[in-house]
């Protein structure tokens, strides 16, 4: 892999990135730091009025990746559908690995935790960290679908519930 190789991320491009989920590169910028000239990707979370800058070199190192493919989200619809695989460690450890699934920026780590994490209405209270973590995952689960989709998130969210639903019944 040569140095010059320019990345595959351009300006408009949807990009997931792992700590955050879905955000739009605005912009490509360059920016002197310490002395260096470093190109940086602006990548605007608009849900989250935030504005990343990430250098372009590090991207792919630190896990940015483009969208899934519409073969990595009906995966991530049939991980949706199985059962929910609850281990029986303590809390502690287990949301710490939910929290790792969901900051990986992988769609079907955060499916998993979506399908491990929901109840229905008849299933027992889920504790305010419990629920926390399932928000995070299917925000950042319905974020990605409805980018992939072409934008639209209200359908994508809609499409989920209809998936855990039946998952219930």
């Amino acid at each position: 892999m040569s140095k010059a190789k320019k990345s595959e991320f351009r300006p408009n491009d949807y990009v997931v990135y792992p700590a955050h989920g879905v955000g739009q590169i605005v912009s490509i910028e360059k920016q002197e730091v310490a002395g260096f000239e470093l190109e940086l990707f602006v990548i605007s979370f608009e849900k989250d009025k935030m504005t990343l800058r990430v250098p372009t070199n590090r991207a792919t190192e630190i896990g940015m990746r483009g969208l899934s493919s519409p073969d990595v989200v009906s995966q991530a619809m049939k991980t949706l559908k199985g059962k929910a695989k609850v281990k029986r460690a303590m809390w502690s450890r287990r949301a710490q690995e939910y929290e790792q699934k969901i900051n990986s920026g992988d769609l079907i780590a955060i499916a998993e935790v979506v399908r491990d994490l929901h109840r229905s209405d008849d299933q027992r209270e889920q504790s305010y960290s419990e629920r926390q973590l399932y928000e995070a995952a299917l925000e950042r689960l319905t974020r990605e679908m409805a980018a992939v989709a072409g934008g639209d998130e209200v359908a994508a969210a809609k499409e989920l519930d209809e998936v855990l639903l039946s998952r219930a019944a």
